[in-house]
């Protein structure tokens, strides 16, 4: 004897196109009615694909006729509806425009189009940048599946919980710190689904005490994923800086995530050419005609000296700024001591602000500030 209840368990089998999940777990089956040999189903299914919606009825249809049990079989899609169920997709934003984070003046995102241009180091020295100028700031690490805040700033500490079950997030450094690697641990890998994704993302900038901020600075996930577009349909971001390094590949995948802001109207602060060109200084006695691989070095009175040399590209940040029409807010050389304050869990703006590299953040800082006001 088949009933409504075991018609359900049959219909949890039937799966939404384009996703893993099934129709009864969406809420898209609103009723069942059998009643001797007819069974009647009304689904619920807010698209306006009518692909889909032809996909799900063939489906629902066939699957009933192979149970052999009924005679008259009606599946109908109720007529209410022109989206897509809400649970389903993370660029659905309710029909709300993105919404100011409660407490805080300014959210900046800091992004990049592929892993490895040192986005996150650049994230965490603005950070330090701006709290050194005496702002209030927060830093928020959203890259739910390589997390590197907690490597950068040297944090091995888990956050608590309030009454109400909101994160506290941790005071280190002057600022207040949160990332999904304090919470996983850092070596443990995460493979999660986009929806899952697009809910944590969404409690970490919602369920999270940041208080009273000056400036929240996100650092995302490369690329132009589920994060990246939960963040800007959601929560109303004042500017993003695009981080890249000088060689063609990272400027194409770059090209991506600036026209994906473009698109959703989140402005574009300035680009930040990370790794640009490596810098040799140094004092020679008595030196004269020095040159590095055919090129003249000019020598001061003192004897000291500074030359540049391009290990990649050079001028890639500057063609992308200039296409995009936002500032080039600097070049980062590639830096020894950036690189070993970063491994080490001491960044270097922390503990000496009186580094050519520190001026550059703090540059950078500044470029920021003029830009917001």
């Amino acid at each position: 004897m088949m009933n409504k209840d075991k018609v359900i368990e049959l219909l949890k089998t039937v799966s939404y196109p384009g996703f893993s999940r099934d129709i009864v777990s969406f809420g898209m089956v609103k009723d069942v009615k059998i009643e001797d040999d007819s069974i009647s189903v009304i689904l619920q299914i807010k698209t306006q694909n009518d692909d889909k919606k032809e996909n799900v009825v063939n489906k629902v249809n066939e699957l009933l006729q192979n149970t052999n049990v009924f005679q008259k079989i009606s599946v109908s899609i109720e007529k209410d509806s022109g989206q897509q169920p809400k649970s389903q997709s993370p660029q659905s934003s309710e029909g709300q425009p993105p919404q100011p984070l409660g407490g805080v003046k300014h959210v900046l995102a800091v992004a990049s189009g592929k892993g490895g241009v040192g986005k996150s180091t650049v994230a965490a020295n603005i950070a330090l940048s701006l709290k050194n100028m005496g702002h209030k700031v927060g830093l928020l690490d959203l890259d739910i599946y390589g997390p590197s805040l907690p490597i950068i700033l040297g944090i091995d500490e888990q956050p608590d919980l309030t009454q109400e079950r909101k994160l506290i997030p941790l005071e280190h450094m002057g600022m207040k710190i949160m990332s999904f690697g304090f919470i996983s641990g850092n070596q443990t890998p995460v493979i999660w689904r986009g929806p899952l994704v697009s809910r944590m993302t969404e409690q970490f900038f919602r369920d999270v005490v940041w208080g009273d901020l000056d400036f929240l600075i996100l650092d995302l996930p490369p690329g132009t994923g589920d994060i990246q577009l939960t963040l800007t349909q959601k929560l109303k971001i004042d500017g993003a800086i695009i981080v890249t390094t000088p060689q063609d590949l990272a400027l194409s995948d770059v090209r991506k995530g600036a026209d994906m802001f473009k698109k959703v109207s989140t402005p574009i602060l300035g680009v930040i050419e990370n790794m640009s060109g490596f810098f040799i200084e140094g004092h020679i006695e008595n030196g004269k005609n020095l040159s590095v691989e055919g090129q003249p070095v000019d020598l001061g009175d003192d004897g000291n000296f500074a030359i540049r040399i391009d290990l990649f590209k050079k001028g890639g940040g500057k063609t992308e700024s200039e296409r995009l029409n936002v500032p080039l807010l600097a070049e980062i050389p590639i830096s020894q001591d950036i690189m070993e304050a970063t491994d080490s869990g001491k960044p270097l703006l922390e503990y000496n602000t009186d580094t050519h590299i520190a001026k550059i953040f703090k540059k950078i800082a500044e470029q920021l500030l003029n830009s917001l006001h």
